[in-house]
């Protein structure tokens, strides 16, 4: 199943965290605080979650885009998470 705007928009907190699935890994995580964007992944051997931020102020396009750029560095043997931290330690 894969997520749309309006099923984003519809989607309430409940008592307990939920995700909604938008396949490959990312979700979107609804808790009382807010709506998350989130991937889980694997990389030697360990399970690991990338934040997207939060939404609306992260759109779906942006996300996915962003999801397909991280996975196939993913595929090059990169850690995602390692990429983001060397990019944003890098001066401008």
């Amino acid at each position: 199943m894969s997520l749309t705007d309006t099923a984003i928009r519809n989607a309430k907190a409940k008592d307990k965290p939920y995700k909604l699935s938008d396949g490959r890994g990312l979700y979107l995580l609804i808790n009382k605080q807010g709506k998350y964007f989130r991937w889980d992944y694997r990389f030697g051997g360990k399970r690991k979650t990338f934040s997207f931020g939060i939404y609306p102020d992260v759109k779906l396009k942006e996300v996915r885009e962003r999801h397909e750029d991280l996975r196939r560095l993913l595929a090059q043997d990169i850690d995602p998470m390692e990429y983001k931290k060397e990019l944003n330690n890098t001066p401008a």
